[in-house]
């Protein structure tokens, strides 16, 4: 599938972007060598029962540990699209966490050598909210939402300096 992975519960649930395809270079723009606004992302139909959504953007070859660049969650489970620059323009009722970057926006790629990898992982919820406050910590919304994950739809886009 050329770098965009599914979990297959739901024949829909699939993220893209129109900035770039899955497996893909992450265009500057979206870069901390560029405007460094958040990219624009949709998804198809989640699992039914779906009550909200959660999105995680990591780097998992960031020297030392996986670099969170962006948590979103509180997802309106009817929404299907995050505009260009979502992070800073706002997103209905959804609510942004602290990032490794210590922001509660987008951080875009910056890797400090090489081609990284940055994988954008949608979760599909059956809770309505986490049920933390805003800029609440990665490991603070994967705890709360640990036996709540009803699919995931993960985009990959590439990225190097």
């Amino acid at each position: 599938m050329n770098g965009l992975f599914l979990l297959a519960v739901a024949g829909t649930f699939a993220l893209t972007s129109p900035a770039f395809t899955g497996g893909a270079a992450i265009p500057a723009r979206f870069t901390c060598a560029g405007a460094d606004v958040s990219p624009p992302l949709a998804w198809g139909s989640p699992p039914e029962e779906t009550r909200s959504f959660v999105l995680i953007v990591d780097d998992p070859d960031a020297p030392g540990r996986s670099w969170l660049h962006w948590l979103v969650y509180d997802i309106l489970p009817g929404l299907r699209q995050l505009g260009e620059d979502a992070s800073r323009r706002g997103i209905a009722a959804a609510r942004q966490g602290r990032n490794d970057f210590g922001r509660t926006t987008w951080g875009g790629p910056c890797p400090p050598s090489g081609r990284h990898r940055y994988y954008f992982r949608l979760k599909a919820l059956d809770v309505g909210t986490v049920g933390v406050g805003p800029g609440a910590t990665r490991e603070e919304v994967e705890r709360r939402i640990e036996g709540h994950v009803l699919g995931e739809a993960v985009l990959m886009g590439t990225y190097g300096r």
